[in-house]
């Protein structure tokens, strides 16, 4: 679990509510049905109407990397690819298909394959390359998703502060329900931006992050089978991948 990020959440959080409070308010006020629904509602269908189902879902399913995101251990990734450069002078390239098999990720999985199948040198590197920006690709494509939230939301706060405007108007007469519709006003500008800066760009931001990390890592994976591939010696590949551990 990612204990920044429910720190950072807590915080935000708690910031606006304790400002509020200072300042008189009360929780309650914040709380507008007819406003949450026009705000969040309006932006998801936006972000829906903009996005393919496949994109989308995807999104959504990497919503949990917020809290519980992917580890990868740049110092194991090297001690493991120096082991496997050993193996390999020592036995041969299939002696690899068992380690292959017991990798749970799937790009390092797939490289030792295709290592171990003997694939030429120069069709090597580009397949690793070729799979690894498809993959950032799709999953910069998911943080886009959450960075268009981030940008309709206001702009639906502020259309669902000019709804509330008018329903206020046409009951200028009745001052309960003119009350009603100049709160759903005032809290719909407020969902409109709090959720854009409070949640739906920070979870951008953070998505964005971690792909960068798996890049990174999945990188020296690379770079570490092209060396193997080209038969260099295991300590000078480890010296080759320490650069990465800058990364950390």
């Amino acid at each position: 679990m990612d204990k920044l990020s429910i720190a950072g959440l807590t915080i935000a959080i708690l910031a606006v509510y304790i400002g509020f409070s200072l300042d008189g308010g009360h929780l309650s006020a914040l709380f507008e049905l007819p406003a949450f629904i026009i705000v969040f509602g309006g932006t998801l269908g936006a972000v829906m109407l903009q996005s393919s189902m496949v994109q989308f879902t995807h999104a959504i399913s990497l919503l949990k990397w917020v809290f519980y995101p992917p580890k990868y251990d740049i110092e194991q990734g090297i001690s493991e690819i120096v082991i496997w450069a050993t193996k390999a002078r020592e036995k041969g390239y299939l002696a690899l298909e068992d380690t292959a098999l017991e990798i749970e990720d799937s790009y390092t999985q797939k490289g030792l394959n295709l290592l171990v199948d003997g694939i030429e040198l120069e069709n090597f590197r580009v397949a690793l390359e070729l799979d690894l920006d498809i993959y950032r690709e799709h999953n910069l494509r998911s943080a886009n998703v959450y960075e268009a939230m981030g940008g309709y939301s206001p702009t639906i706060g502020i259309l669902g502060a000019v709804l509330g405007l008018i329903h206020a108007m046409s009951n200028l007469t009745e001052p309960a329900l003119l009350g009603q519709g100049i709160a759903t006003a005032f809290i719909a500008t407020i969902y409109g931006v709090g959720f854009a800066n409070l949640f739906y760009l920070p979870i951008a931001n953070k998505i964005r992050a971690i792909v960068h990390e798996q890049t990174m890592y999945r990188e020296m994976i690379c770079e570490g089978l092209v060396s193997i591939a080209h038969g260099e010696n295991p300590h000078a590949i480890e010296n080759k991948l320490s650069a990465f551990r800058l990364e950390q």
